[in-house]
């Protein structure tokens, strides 16, 4: 374990236990955007006595003190992702698998002049297929 990690725990308001810095060892640096019970089976197959509550509780957690976003990007399916700054995001249809996109990859209108609504923030979540090979999204020139 980095103590540059445990450090990020404590600078952030938490108890770094064993258990949680496990859990933040994998969830705070993957590029993947997993569910809690992706978390709880590759961080259990290192730390075998890791229950599912405290896989949850810790989740909910790094959310509660901003070192993750709770993402819903599919009906039913809650992710976590350990990038703050703000980007987009594309699901492949084919794998299931969210990459991240950058944020000026995508160009929206203002969604502040949308009338009726006070807009505080916004992403868009595309699907499709992702074609070639396993290249990170760029944007278009």
């Amino acid at each position: 374990m980095s103590p540059n990690l445990s450090q990020r725990l404590k600078d952030s308001g938490i108890q770094p236990s064993a258990q949680r810095l496990a859990v933040a060892q994998y969830v705070l640096s993957t590029d993947d955007h997993p569910s809690a019970d992706q978390v709880l089976a590759k961080v259990q197959s290192l730390v075998p006595m890791l229950s599912r509550a405290t896989v949850y509780n810790t989740l909910n957690l790094f959310v509660e003190k901003g070192l993750l976003k709770q993402l819903v990007l599919a009906e039913g399916k809650v992710v976590f992702d350990p990038v703050l700054s703000p980007h987009h995001h594309f699901i492949d249809d084919d794998t299931g698998r969210i990459e991240d996109v950058p944020w000026d990859a995508i160009r929206v209108s203002d969604p502040a002049r949308l009338e009726g609504y006070d807009v505080t923030e916004y992403m868009v979540v595309m699907r499709g297929r992702k074609l070639g090979g396993p290249r990170k999204l760029q944007k278009k020139r």
